[in-house]
């Protein structure tokens, strides 16, 4: 008995050094100069430490980010798996095939980013950029190949061109077993249409069933009780985004970004 005991206390402390050394990391990476002041005063809103953690993120991970965006993300995640992990930006398609606004705002996007990822190589280290353009790209990588796929505030524009299944079954196939697939997406109430931005938290886990995830955990990290979800411009009406211009802006900057959902999948093995 005692035997186990002193196996299972090296064990424990052994596990207990790992998260305090992940912890600490994070934090560092968190309180960066390299991360935009314009960027970290939105953690009040987005909760970044506290929601990589609820995804258990590591520093020896693999981690793909779908649709980075702007890099909101990219400036905490890059730096912090620069030196033993792997960060792998799914970002936007450059060269569309047909000209249209999304298209032409996505190009200019992803042209912009992949020239930050360019010009920060050594803060980021061996980050990878790929091209995701649902349904005409979708390789995320080799099966098996990610630790973590994370998605933030992306469901919308994959719904509204009809691709939530094909990311879905994507983020899927490219985790190993025991992978995370990590979203956190603007939450609905019932009965409001896509057009306002906000998605339904029940079909979103329905959806990850039905390609094969298992539901880990919810979280209400990054709730938001004080959105009332009414506005003419839906989820673009709140910031960042204010939508309505100075009209009100007052009353969208008390009430913050949206509520969200965050959600935590796991493929298991079969």
């Amino acid at each position: 008995m005692k035997k186990v005991t002193l196996v299972a206390s090296l064990l424990m402390a052994g596990l207990c050094s790992s998260v305090t050394y992940a912890d600490e990391s994070l934090d560092k990476a968190l309180k960066s100069d390299f991360r935009q002041a314009k960027n970290a005063s939105r953690d009040v809103y987005r909760h970044p430490a506290e929601t990589l953690r609820f995804f258990g993120i590591a520093p020896t991970q693999t981690v793909i980010e779908l649709w980075p965006g702007n890099g909101w993300y990219s400036e905490i995640l890059g730096p912090y798996l620069a030196k033993e992990g792997h960060y792998i930006a799914a970002s936007f398609e450059t060269a569309p095939a047909t000209d249209t606004p999304g298209n032409r705002y996505r190009a200019n996007a992803g042209t912009k980013y992949a020239a930050w990822m360019t010009a920060n190589k050594d803060a980021l280290g061996n980050a990878t950029i790929i091209t995701f353009d649902p349904p005409y790209k979708m390789d995320l990588g080799a099966d098996g190949s990610a630790d973590l796929v994370l998605t933030f505030r992306n469901l919308h524009n994959w719904a509204s061109a009809d691709q939530l299944d094909n990311v879905f079954a994507a983020s899927y196939k490219v985790l190993k077993d025991g992978g995370i697939f990590g979203v956190v997406e603007h939450r609905a109430n019932e009965g409001m249409s896509l057009s306002t931005g906000y998605m339904n938290q029940t079909s979103m886990i329905d959806l990850a069933k039905k390609v094969g995830f298992t539901l880990v955990e919810t979280s209400e990290i990054n709730a938001n009780p004080k959105d009332t979800k009414d506005y003419a411009k839906g989820v673009w009406a709140l910031p960042p985004s204010f939508g309505l211009g100075d009209s009100d802006k007052e009353k969208y900057q008390a009430i913050g970004e949206s509520d969200r959902m965050t959600l935590k999948f796991v493929k298991k093995s079969s």
